[in-house]
């Protein structure tokens, strides 16, 4: 089933919760692909059959240039697919993923502490919170406008009755700025907490890849063991492969202690394919088709010489 078939575009809030008169966004054409959806006059549905309700996502209606340039305004195929990958996880699901090295239980989020950098709508973590994660933070820039949206998404869909468990972990809603790590209160309290961390559609600007380093392991629980904690990153290509790959180079990742654990792409109907650092001259509409899928992890320390 194609990645963008669970969405569809609602109107105006009406005063009755069934009514889900809708478009559907979750047509592939041939020569196309949606990769963000919805504007700040239509909230979102996110129909999974597995889930006893839709969720309604709303989205920011910026009103500064400064946070009209983040597009947390959308929903992008980055959070679709991680939301998919933690509900397969949770829930047991079949799911081919990682080309065969991977399983679904590698996505399982069940008793752990995750983390999202840079949650736009929080879909991903929603459906953590849903399925039986311990404890689930949610942040994004501190932009009041931001910050809003994400609570409402948060009030609107974190019910135990959108649970298929009818359970619920604690989630909490939370500003930061990537790589602003020593002075804040939220960081000093939160360092090296999070068995997870999300991050979703964060690398389209190479100038913002360092500090994202620096919050990924600021955050993540500080072990290298086989069972230890990771980030998931996904990303879409439809910014151009040449400004998201460097997010992933070996030496920017050892500078704060990372590394890739595994890395392959996939495409909106789930074919996969090898991570390739450069594919020459890639058409606009095959790259929005296709995301990467990155498993980063704590470096092991080197040994020691004696």
């Amino acid at each position: 089933m194609a990645l963008t078939s669970r969405i569809s575009l609602q109107g105006p809030p009406t005063s009755d919760p069934e009514d889900y008169l809708s478009s559907s966004l979750g047509v592939i054409f041939p020569d196309d692909v949606t990769n963000q959806h919805g504007d700040a006059e239509h909230s979102l549905i996110y129909t999974s059959p597995h889930l006893p309700r839709p969720l309604h996502i709303s989205l920011a209606d910026p009103d500064q240039e400064t946070d009209r340039k983040l597009f947390s305004h959308y929903l992008w195929n980055a959070s679709l697919l991680l939301a998919e990958f933690v509900e397969a996880g949770a829930l047991e699901l079949p799911l081919d993923v990682g080309l065969g090295r991977l399983t679904p239980a590698d996505f399982d989020v069940r008793g752990l502490e995750t983390l999202e950098l840079g949650a736009g709508t929080a879909l991903p973590s929603l459906m953590a919170a849903l399925l039986g994660a311990k404890n689930v933070v949610v942040t994004d820039y501190p932009s009041p406008t931001v910050l809003e949206t994400l609570r409402k998404n948060v009030t609107a869909n974190a019910k135990p009755e959108c649970s298929p468990r009818n359970s619920l972990a604690p989630l909490t809603v939370e500003g930061h700025a990537w790589g602003e790590l020593e002075n804040t209160p939220f960081a000093a309290q939160h360092r090296g907490r999070f068995d997870r961390v999300f991050v979703c559609d964060c690398l389209w600007m190479p100038w913002q890849h360092a500090n994202l380093h620096k919050s990924i392991a600021w955050f993540l629980k500080d072990s290298t063991s086989p069972s230890s904690a990771r980030a998931w990153v996904i990303a879409g290509f439809h910014t151009g492969r040449a400004k998201m790959r460097g997010f992933f180079e070996d030496a920017a990742l050892a500078a704060e202690g990372l590394e890739v654990e595994s890395i392959w792409e996939r495409d909106c109907d789930g074919v996969e394919r090898e991570w390739a650092w450069d594919r020459g001259q890639e058409d606009v509409s095959e790259r929005k088709r296709w995301l990467v899928i990155g498993v980063l992890r704590r470096r092991a320390p080197a040994p020691t010489k004696g």
